[in-house]
């Protein structure tokens, strides 16, 4: 019985704290507490035995009526009352406190003027009693609309608003992701004020919420009013924009967050939760390329497509990608057991009957010959290959078995068995390389387009920089130093790399398959390059760290094989236009003539029991073919 007592009076209360207070309501009640205060003052100071000897009597018919008539004229000047008692905040306090003082002012006017009227007068209070009842209702006034205010977050909000934000942008977006925070009980977000650029909008409201301009936003102003967060809501942002409001934000401790586009909002409404954090992808995104979706259907549609390397970042998109259009059948080829059951996995609703996942390693000649033979793929998208530079310097045999001769193997099976066209998926590294990774793509480069002059399957090559995300590429690693506590490390202060999407690379490979003739090298239009020093300090600013505070970034020395800045065309190379502006092609300089003879001498070198000098071997062998691979930061450096 009393727990339902307790229930049901909590319920109650919740019921009459919901309901917002009327403002005559607030007047009555701290005319009602300052009356208390004044007889608690009274009776306090008669039981001290402080100030003159004065009869209740008084205190009721001559006190009372001008304490309820000053302390009405103060709360109504300042209109201390007219704040919403359950937000109080620091400026209703303070609205409070100057309303007191300017009780005391006019009691201590009046009591002035009725003594050098009458010292003896019943009207007189003393300056004693004017001071303590000052204290005491000050105090009553603020802890009541404090306790009103914490009791109204524990039984009503349940302490909802954790977090203050901000929302940049007081246009439709900015409206609607305000309503989304409101209305979601589960968000624990109060929104603070907006920001616009718009001077027009500048200091007007929205809901009874400021609009505030963004310039005016500094460290201190964030942390007097304990703003959190400023969440990004403007449609169709361009990156460049998007970058020069991270960047005005560099120094002021608050997090970051962004409003998806419209498309992807849950059946065409904002919700709480789709607000997420800023990635760097983001910050590094072009505007996105628009391409010939109705060629790729024409090539792809009715096809049997092979994609190898199918489970990484870039053949596994790929595959997604084709998996939107009608093709006959689309076998998924990858070594890696995980990785391929993973993608099988996770496009079981895309991808059914016309969907093949095939364990296999390109480097077994008899097993992709029985592949290929057995489903005879129209198209081949070649993204199987080893890609760190590091580890590879360290394996320069695993690295040309691979990339060498895994993509001879398919190469020579795709012209054997009539395939129409291979799509070889390259790098920037294989321009002048100055690594083993880099030099074993190139090889593999100039034997595809070698091979497009003598057979009838048309060979493509598609070359492009750093793929934002991709397994082992530095935004992951660097969000791993981040979450482990830093530092974050950097080879060089000046390194800097192109970058791209993962969508936007394998888009760059389907268009290169449908538009692709056979013998071009296929460059992207990649922007400017990003410098990676930069690019680590954003990130630990987009985690809500602060560099160096809480996150240094240590400067570690090149790699072995890297290089400081990459391209997208060697010196001997030049661009022909496409009909897309974003895509070029590279002319590149065909082999010589003994390119097919050092070409088998070097994939005839065996391993030996003396790996180093089988990698000299090799590498030497290499530098032969390729005289623009120069070894830079390496043991390869020089000969042995």
């Amino acid at each position: 019985m009393k727990a339902f007592s307790f229930s049901y009076g909590s319920y109650l209360l919740r019921k009459n704290l919901k309901k917002e207070t009327p403002r005559r309501l607030v007047l009555a009640i701290d005319l009602y507490i300052t009356f208390n205060t004044f007889l608690v003052t009274f009776l306090l100071l008669k039981i001290l035995r402080i100030g003159p000897a004065t009869r209740l009597y008084d205190v009721v018919i001559h006190h009372v009526p001008q304490v309820l008539f000053f302390s009405l004229v103060a709360y109504l000047a300042t209109s201390s009352y007219k704040g919403i008692v359950r937000h109080t905040g620091f400026k209703d306090v303070m609205n409070v406190f100057k309303a007191m003082m300017l009780f005391v002012v006019l009691m201590s006017l009046f009591n002035w003027l009725i003594i050098s009227v009458d010292p003896n007068s019943a009207f007189r209070i003393s300056k004693v009693v004017i001071l303590v009842h000052f204290l005491f209702n000050t105090i009553a006034l603020i802890f009541l609309r404090i306790l009103y205010k914490s009791l109204y977050n524990f039984y009503v909000l349940g302490n909802r608003y954790s977090r203050r934000v901000m929302i940049y942008g007081a246009g439709d977006s900015g409206v609607i992701t305000y309503k989304a925070l409101k209305n979601d009980e589960k968000s624990r977000v109060a929104v603070f004020g907006f920001l616009d650029d718009k001077k027009k909008k500048v200091g007007k409201k929205i809901d009874g919420i400021k609009v505030y301009d963004p310039k005016t936003i500094t460290a201190e102003f964030v942390q007097k009013h304990h703003i959190t967060e400023i969440i990004i809501s403007i449609q169709n942002i361009k990156p460049e924009r998007l970058r020069e409001i991270v960047d005005m934000f560099t120094d002021i401790p608050v997090s970051l967050k962004i409003v998806p586009a419209v498309s992807s909002w849950l059946k065409g409404d904002l919700t709480a939760q789709q607000i997420k954090n800023i990635r760097i992808e983001d910050l590094l995104g072009r505007k996105p390329i628009e391409l010939n979706n109705t060629e790729i259907l024409a090539e792809t549609k009715d096809k049997v497509i092979l994609v190898t390397g199918a489970a990484g970042s870039i053949g596994s998109e790929i595959a997604r990608q084709l998996m939107r259009y009608p093709v006959k059948q689309l076998i998924m080829l990858d070594q890696s057991e995980t990785a391929l059951f993973d993608l099988q996995q996770t496009t079981k609703k895309y991808c059914k009957d016309s969907c093949e996942f095939v364990m296999g390693d390109i480097r077994n000649q008899k097993r992709m010959e029985l592949l290929i033979r057995h489903f005879h793929p129209d198209i081949i998208f070649h993204a199987a290959a080893y890609k760190h530079v590091p580890l590879m310097e360290d394996n320069p045999y695993e690295s040309i078995t691979t990339n060498v001769k895994g993509t001879k193997i398919l190469a020579d099976l795709a012209v054997q068995y009539q395939v129409g066209k291979f799509v070889m998926v390259s790098t920037d590294k294989a321009v002048n390389p100055t690594n083993v990774m880099g030099a074993t793509k190139r090889l593999a480069e100039l034997y595809v387009t070698n091979l497009n002059q003598t057979s009838s399957t048309n060979f493509i090559v598609t070359r492009f920089g750093n793929v934002l995300g991709s397994n082992g590429s530095v935004i992951p690693i660097f969000r791993r130093q981040i979450e482990e506590g830093g530092p974050i490390t950097v080879t060089h202060p000046d390194i800097t790399r192109y970058f791209m999407t993962i969508p936007e690379a394998c888009q760059l490979v389907l268009e290169a398959g449908a538009m692709g003739k056979g013998g071009e090298v296929f460059v992207f239009d990649m922007g400017e390059s990003v410098k990676i020093f930069d690019l680590a300090k954003k990130i630990i600013r987009l985690s809500g760290l602060k560099y160096p505070d809480d996150i240094d970034i240590q400067i570690v020395g090149l790699r072995p094989g890297e290089k400081i800045y990459e391209e997208l065309l060697a010196q001997n190379e030049m661009t022909i236009k496409t009909h897309h502006p974003k895509i070029m092609i590279a002319k590149v300089d065909q082999s010589n003539d003994s390119f097919s003879t050092k070409f088998q001498e070097l994939l005839s070198i065996e391993i030996s029991e003396q790996p180093r000098e089988t990698n000299f071997l090799l590498v030497n062998k290499i530098k032969e073919i390729l005289p623009e691979y120069s070894p830079n930061n390496s043991i390869f450096s020089t000969n042995e």
